[in-house]
């Protein structure tokens, strides 16, 4: 498992790239990942194309990004999700909380 976040060059978005499992055991990880950008970015990017697992936590812990990037007015894509990272937010209706591509 390794989360890395870039910044980018004027600061106004942050991407987050999740490789290997996404479950609780990178939780700390994750939140460090968006909470070290300091001032809050205006554009969050999870970027999940190395994601091979996403469970229960993993949800949770995407909900918490969002309450931190400001709830309703959060602008977070999910994006590069394979077929079974993709079921698990279909399921768990995410699509209506983020834009996933």
């Amino acid at each position: 498992m390794t989360i890395s976040s870039q910044l980018s060059a004027d600061g106004q978005e942050l991407t987050i790239t999740i490789q290997g499992r996404f479950d609780f055991n990178t939780h700390q990880a994750f939140r460090d990942a968006y909470q070290r950008a300091g001032d809050a970015p205006r554009r969050y990017v999870v970027d999940l194309s190395g994601a091979t697992y996403l469970d229960s936590s993993a949800l949770g812990m995407l909900l918490l990004l969002r309450d931190h990037a400001g709830s309703d007015k959060a602008d977070i894509r999910l994006i590069n999700c394979n077929p079974d990272v993709r079921k698990v937010l279909s399921v768990s209706n995410f699509e209506q909380l983020f834009s996933i591509a």
